[in-house]
């Protein structure tokens, strides 16, 4: 096929929701699965509405995910500029030739489209042929009296004046369509390729907002998603690969397999546990060194980074992070599974601290057990013996005292396996901690 151009439009009314990201991946891995061009345009005619903050959101939620544009704001382009309140005078042209042609007319000092009659259809990639009696469209404002144009008017001039072959955007534009394709008719320009994605719903059917959660892309960043976890989950909102079960992507496997045909016709139910899992198993495929270097921002806001980690220590962080990776399904995980090992003192979760030390005489069985471990080497198979022969040595359970132990070293009722724990943390914070659980039980 000869190489799409499609684009991205946001409306810099809000910053960068699930909805218009995954839009703007269907649109991205169309273009780079055929060596296509992606247009990003900031549809800013909305003056009141709109600002530069919001604008910096959506690019850098962009960036986040990993999507780039060939031509549109910060890099230019041959149909510059690709921001609409830099673009005004065009619109109010292309209404002035509409007049001119008799296929619009002034209503109250506004300039209204003049709807023929018949009717209006076009293919569409996802639902087929879509048809609509024009009787049913109204003469539509296309330029206001301010001079400013409606959406239907700067989109299509903008579309065609850009030469964007396909049109990939949320089934809620179905309805505009028509009214966009006389239009392009009016100007006497070829239609479009549409292709109209399913919505994106909460877990009640009901469209994705504010009340299902955190909806803007960075805010997804801020609570320790990454971006493969993220474009990955969002490619199969709506998407599927075909006969293949797999559900795990890297962005150049997505590009290869990507196709307007898997797009699906029904919604599509955004599930944060969903989102979980694929964020989980996306951050185990990250090598050591990338995951720890996607850690270490968040570490520095706790003020827990030390920034002479080099070396042995560098190694050391590593263990530790792998110790956590089977329970870790974000980066704030690794940062609250990573706070034990680097900071101190320990507070203890009142809920865990009620459940498992009540037992009589732990005090007692805690300070023979760091007494013990003093003489112990420090590997999992000798403090595991250790800590096993003395609980029985004293007529306890050894559970008992490996949940003390546990709440010792992190205050919590579930850590990574203990006697792993226990050699990274080393003998020092070990025997240090196993005292001032003592002091608290005393």
């Amino acid at each position: 096929m000869t190489p799409p151009r499609v684009r991205f439009a946001p409306s810099p009314t809000g910053f960068l929701h699930v909805g218009g990201a995954r839009t703007a991946l269907f649109n991205w891995l169309f273009a780079r699965r055929h060596d296509g061009v992606f247009v990003l345009r900031i549809e800013d005619t909305d003056a009141e509405r709109s600002s530069d903050e919001m604008v910096t959101g959506i690019l850098d939620g962009l960036r986040w995910l990993g999507l780039d544009w060939d031509e549109g704001p910060d890099v230019g382009g041959p149909y510059a500029p690709y921001v609409q309140s830099q673009r005004l005078e065009k619109y109010r042209a292309a209404a002035q030739s509409l007049l001119a042609s008799g296929q619009a007319y002034v209503d109250e000092g506004a300039i209204r489209f003049r709807i023929p009659p018949g009717k209006t259809t076009f293919v569409d990639e996802v639902h087929g042929l879509i048809e609509f009696d024009n009787e049913h469209i109204e003469s539509f404002v296309i330029l206001r009296s301010d001079g400013h144009p409606t959406y239907h008017l700067s989109v299509v001039v903008d579309d065609i004046d850009m030469a964007i072959t396909h049109v990939v955007r949320g089934d809620d534009h179905i309805s505009n369509t028509p009214k966009q394709v006389l239009l392009y008719h009016g100007f006497g320009a070829p239609t479009p390729q549409f292709a109209h994605v399913p919505l994106i719903m909460g877990s009640d059917k009901k469209r994705l907002s504010k009340r299902h959660g955190a909806t803007s892309v960075l805010e997804y960043e801020r609570q320790g998603y990454i971006r493969e976890g993220m474009a990955n989950f969002l490619a199969l909102l709506g998407w599927s690969p075909g006969n293949s079960d797999q559900e795990l992507f890297t962005m150049p496997e997505l590009v290869q397999r990507f196709t307007l045909d898997g797009i699906s016709g029904g919604n599509a139910v955004f599930n944060t546990e969903k989102l979980d899992w694929f964020n989980h198993q996306q951050l185990l495929r990250l090598p050591d060194e990338e995951l720890l270097s996607r850690v270490e921002p968040l570490l520095r806001e706790e003020n827990l980074w030390d920034p002479d980690l080099t070396g042995t220590m560098f190694g050391w962080m590593q263990a530790v992070l792998g110790l956590l990776k089977p329970r870790a399904k974000r980066l704030t995980d690794y940062v609250e599974g990573l706070r034990p090992f680097l900071d101190a003192p320990i507070d203890y979760d009142p809920e865990a601290a009620q459940k498992y030390l009540g037992l009589a005489g732990l005090h007692g069985h805690v300070l023979a057990l760091r007494q013990a471990y003093e003489e112990t080497p420090f590997d999992e198979a000798s403090l595991e013996q250790t800590l096993r022969q003395l609980a029985d040595a004293r007529g306890i359970k050894a559970g008992a005292l490996i949940h003390a132990t546990r709440i010792a070293m992190t205050g919590r009722m579930i850590s990574p396996g203990l006697f792993e724990m226990l050699v990274l943390l080393g003998p020092a914070r070990v025997l240090a901690r196993l005292q001032a659980l003592a002091h608290f039980l005393a």
